[in-house]
């Protein structure tokens, strides 16, 4: 092996100044809302809805989740008992709890107790704990329902979302949403279904949630025909300030929201919110990820009355079972025990040198799990400039969608993968160029060719490529229980989206987008 220097110029080699822009965007339209930052108290409060219109009968769910609260008599004073569910960590326990990580204790004995100093790791479903509860009758701020409203797999692009027909579904329906269109600069005109697919799709997030909650605050899908002011409702509910008052924008500034709240709940960082009248709500500390993003959209849309309405047994999780069955029948786990992540190289080739140019940061447009991280090439000059550089496939596997500066891979384990980007891992590479990037279907191997590093797609302000994971549907954090792992180069986040660093024994390399030599990483010869 060699090491190749690339020769590290003269004086200061230039780096493209490649940050994705705070604005990540892997969208379809022109204008965008502004970015806001995440925080657990919403301070800006949309003009309240009125409650849901559909006519459809009520029919309450039957929850099933295996994050409960299980009743036992001989519990100590103060605890109770917690069975664990997918994706949980001891950390986020612990912080929902309002307890520490040392006061947690294992029903079961060792060794069939997870290890409890792991504290970051994942911890199996099903696991009984005795967890101290140091939220109820304790916090001032008013505890959310313990209802669950949906299983995390209705939230995200999972495997429970492949079956559903979301045209054939719109087809069957007599609401507005059925005729209604609109233009999106890339691709032209787009159908009400078109709409929802694409900010699914993009967003990672299950059609069905954006249908029901399009129908909840509106009722513009199972209604009756109409124009465009029957969208007004959800529109005026999520508008900030009134740039975006079509369908995409919306349901773009929707999905933001809550996958702030999903993420948050998932890493512990969020243990309550504010509603639009000023009432703190803290989530039952039992809740899953996704029951609590769905409580922190409707905190942005709603008062304390209209919020209890929306989260309780009678309220959204109701509409969402009438229109599209009981959601916790075809629930599935998000994370198995057992998940790791696949080996993955470097996405550049041996013998050039790359900057790493953005640490941790979100995966998609404004909020949620900081899963992405930014490279850029060796350029004479900043900016967007045209090269001949590759960009590498991270590991085996199947492209499975081609967008504009955008490239999907599938790595379910075998190739052919089963080509559906619902299930296993997948991995998102964003501001690849048109001009010689790799097409629908194709099958390739890790070190393979994918394309060259760009401005394309999404909004950026220098060549480099943007890198994001998915496991069964769901953005995987970068330096989460499940870290990014570039070739042996792990990935930690900063205090900030984009900082950070990537660390290989001791190697270290910081992330800024700039040209200083602590965030080259040189690619050796083989």
């Amino acid at each position: 092996m060699r090491s190749t220097l690339f020769v590290l110029f003269t004086l200061s080699l230039l780096m493209a100044l490649a940050a994705c822009a705070s604005q990540e965007v892997i969208a379809t339209a022109l204008v965008i809302l502004p970015t806001e930052t995440p925080t657990s108290n919403p301070t800006q409060t949309p003009t309240l809805t009125p409650s849901p219109t559909s006519t459809a009968i009520p029919r309450t769910p039957t929850p099933v989740p295996t994050g409960t609260l299980i009743p036992t008599a001989t519990l100590p004073p103060g605890f109770v008992r917690y069975e664990t569910q997918s994706g949980d960590t001891w950390d986020a326990l612990a912080a929902r709890f309002g307890t520490t990580v040392d006061e947690i204790q294992c029903v079961e004995t060792a060794p069939s107790c997870p290890d409890l100093d792991a504290r970051g790791a994942l911890i199996p479903a099903g696991v009984g704990l005795l967890i101290p509860d140091r939220v109820r009758g304790v916090t001032d701020a008013v505890l959310s329902p313990e209802h669950p409203i949906l299983p995390d797999s209705e939230f995200v692009f999972s495997r429970a979302s492949i079956a559903f027909d979301l045209v054939g579904y719109l087809d069957e329906t007599a609401g507005y949403l059925k005729t209604h269109r609109q233009y999106l600069m890339v691709n032209g005109w787009n159908s009400g279904a078109a709409v929802v697919e694409i900010v699914a799709r993009e967003n990672s997030l299950n059609p069905r949630l954006l249908l029901a909650l399009l129908e909840y605050q509106c009722g513009c899908v199972l209604g009756t025909p109409g124009t465009l002011a029957d969208l007004e409702p959800f529109l005026k509910a999520t508008s900030i300030n009134y740039l975006r008052k079509d369908l995409w924008g919306q349901l773009n500034w929707a999905a933001r929201r809550m996958w702030a709240g999903y993420a948050g709940w998932r890493d512990g960082t969020l243990t309550e919110f504010t509603l639009k009248d000023g009432t703190v709500v803290r989530p039952a500390p039992e809740l899953n990820a996704g029951t609590v993003a769905v409580q922190y959209f409707f905190a942005f849309v709603h008062d304390l009355e209209g919020w209890e309405k929306a989260v309780s047994t009678d309220g959204f999780s109701t509409l969402l079972a009438d229109m599209f069955d009981d959601p916790w029948a075809r629930a599935v786990d998000i994370y198995p025990a057992d998940v790791t992540q696949p080996p993955f190289i470097l996405p550049f080739e041996p013998g050039t040198t790359w900057s790493y140019t953005g640490g941790p940061h979100p995966a998609f447009d404004g909020n949620g799990p900081w899963a992405a991280l930014d490279f850029a090439p060796a350029l004479a000059s900043r900016g967007c400039v045209v090269t001949d550089e590759w960009v590498l496939a991270v590991a085996d596997g199947v492209v499975v969608r081609v967008e504009t500066g955008l490239v999907v891979l599938d790595l379910d384990g075998e190739v052919p993968a089963d080509g559906v980007e619902q299930t296993g891992w997948n991995v998102l590479y964003l501001h690849l160029e048109a001009r010689d990037r790799v097409t629908l279907g194709t099958v390739v191997k890790a070190g393979d060719r994918l394309g060259h590093p760009s401005c394309e797609g999404g909004v950026a302000n220098g060549t480099h490529v943007h890198l994001a994971r998915k496991y069964n549907g769901e953005w995987v954090a970068a330096d989460g229980p499940l870290p990014f792992n570039l070739g042996g180069w792990i990935a930690q986040r900063g205090d900030q989206p984009y900082k950070g660093t990537l660390q290989r024994g001791d190697e270290v390399r910081t992330a800024c987008t700039c040209s200083w030599r602590e965030g080259w990483i040189v690619v050796e010869d083989e």
